[in-house]
């Protein structure tokens, strides 16, 4: 292909000289026609060299996309087979593919005649402006690094920090994506996330799930402890180790409040939660337990 282009160029140079040498003895005359043809031929030659420097380049760029596509599948899968951490296998990815794409760069530079030595030399020149300029992408770098080292979470987690929550869905070199509960993307930072408070609630396998329930003053304790135990029973996915725990938590100013809380595995939290507020009100209702409400009584002297 290339040699294709090549010999089209010598022939379209040849007839271009040609003519061009016919039009300058016709309008010149044969004093100034040599010295005219002389700067032609070099103009030629110069437009063919970088049209052939343009040329090459783009086939460079080209065929350096379509390696660099083909590298990144090959990595992936290599990374598959040999089951690599999700979380550690989406930041090599997405390493490779940058470093990949800084040397196709490099390479068309060079092939359009720019020296790589002086381009290097121009970098090093600018490097205090450039460092300040990506000293937060530097930072999110080494945030990443840091997140897969120490591993606080992973991808499948669900976590919260920086006021932002979602289960993390990949650990990219310079930002950790989470999909928040809505389906929003959340791109945050790795420097901040991997130097500020992190609640992960997906690390361990079960969780503890609370809730305060209200009772009328005059409702006997011991008949709701009796009730709240038959319900916790029927709820299969309550575990029975470490055991439900009732008690009294407070007498508040209108209600007794009652303190509830059981384990479960963490998949389960959610579910059993609101199951368990729909089965508390339905069951209290039909036992005749009352829930209190606000409630002010005004004395007035006669």
């Amino acid at each position: 292909m290339m040699l294709f282009l090549l010999q089209a160029a010598k022939t379209v140079k040849t007839a271009a000289q040609g003519e061009a040498d016919k039009l300058i003895n016709d309008i010149a005359g044969p004093a100034s026609a040599d010295k005219v043809s002389d700067m032609t031929h070099q103009f030629t030659d110069w437009a063919i060299n970088v049209g052939g420097r343009v040329l090459a380049a783009i086939i460079i760029f080209i065929i350096g996309k379509f390696v660099i596509k083909l590298v990144n599948k090959i990595v992936a899968r290599m990374l598959d087979n040999r089951k690599v951490d999700v979380s550690v296998k989406s930041f090599l990815k997405s390493l490779i593919n940058v470093v990949l794409l800084i040397l196709l760069i490099i390479a068309v530079i060079s092939k359009l005649g720019i020296e790589t030595t002086s381009f290097a030399a121009l970098l090093a020149s600018i490097g205090v402006a450039v460092g300040l300029a990506f000293s937060g992408n530097l930072q999110n770098f080494a945030g990443g690094l840091l997140i897969l080292l120490f591993k606080p979470f992973k991808v499948g987690d669900w976590v919260e920090a920086q006021g932002v929550s979602g289960t993390v869905k990949e650990i990219q070199i310079f930002n950790t994506v989470l999909l928040a509960i809505d389906n929003k993307m959340i791109f945050v930072p790795n420097g901040v996330l991997s130097s500020g408070v992190i609640i992960n609630y997906s690390n361990q396998e079960t969780r503890r799930i609370e809730w305060i329930v209200g009772i009328d003053y005059g409702e006997d304790f011991d008949k709701v402890e009796g009730v709240i135990r038959e319900m916790l029973a029927t709820e299969n996915r309550i575990l029975d180790t470490p055991e439900p725990f009732i008690a009294l938590k407070a007498l508040d100013s209108s209600s007794v409040n009652i303190t509830i809380r059981v384990w479960v595995n963490s998949v389960d939290y959610w579910d059993v939660y609101f199951d368990m507020n729909k089965a508390i009100y339905t069951t209290f209702n039909k036992k005749g337990i009352n829930f209190p409400f606000p409630q002010l009584t005004i004395h007035q002297d006669k």
